[in-house]
């Protein structure tokens, strides 16, 4: 396993607006998306609302689940990237349904016993007009960890807008340097982890 061995990664924008209206999280998760690219990883995005995802904590909630083909591109991926605005300080309702329907996969174990998740790695991308991003990756990075995704150093990005601003990320004509940089640095750091731990994967329980 090298440094230039290809990697997948799903993208799960939790957006509240559904495609086509422009989202600043679907803009965030593809400026991941893009750095990650520079390290040999591909990638596609879900924009969560657009799909029909039952509520729930199972990993199929039955007829009309959108679900399971989500989670089939999830099963099939290195790195999960997890793009939500900020909403009264809060991650999405969407991103908390993910979450929700993730805890599903505390019931799929391999053969050691661990979540058919353990050896992904899961990175966490915020945007809003209003404060709330540090408290929402810590949230994600929880749950995440959780469920057994593997958390890389300096694996969140975010920006928020001024205090009582009312602008969105969309609305920049460009992406501030420390934003673009801590996006550059989670990128690299995801990537050499999914890497390791493809080489050295977590030994059975």
């Amino acid at each position: 396993m090298t440094e230039s061995t290809p990697l997948r990664a799903l993208a799960l924008v939790c957006s509240l607006k559904a495609s086509p209206a422009p989202s600043s999280s679907d803009v965030m998760a593809r400026q991941v998306l893009a750095e990650l690219a520079r390290h040999g990883v591909t990638g596609d995005v879900v924009r969560v609302v657009d799909h029909d995802v039952r509520p729930g904590v199972e990993v199929d909630m039955g007829e009309g689940d959108a679900w399971p083909a989500i989670r089939e591109q999830l099963m099939a991926a290195d790195i999960l990237v997890v793009s939500t605005p900020t909403w009264v300080g809060h991650m999405s309702s969407v991103a908390q349904r993910v979450l929700e329907r993730l805890d599903g996969e505390l019931s799929e174990t391999d053969d050691s016993g661990r979540p058919l998740v353990t050896g992904k790695v899961a990175v966490a991308a915020v945007v809003g007009n209003e404060d709330g991003a540090h408290k929402i990756i810590a949230d994600l990075f929880q749950g995440l960890d959780d469920i057994g995704f593997t958390i890389p150093a300096q694996g969140g990005t975010y920006w928020n807008d001024e205090a009582m601003g009312g602008r969105d990320f969309t609305d920049l004509d460009e992406t501030p340097e420390a934003v673009a940089s801590t996006t550059a640095t989670l990128a690299e750091n995801a990537a050499h982890l999914a890497r390791a731990l493809k080489r050295h994967p977590y030994p059975g329980s």
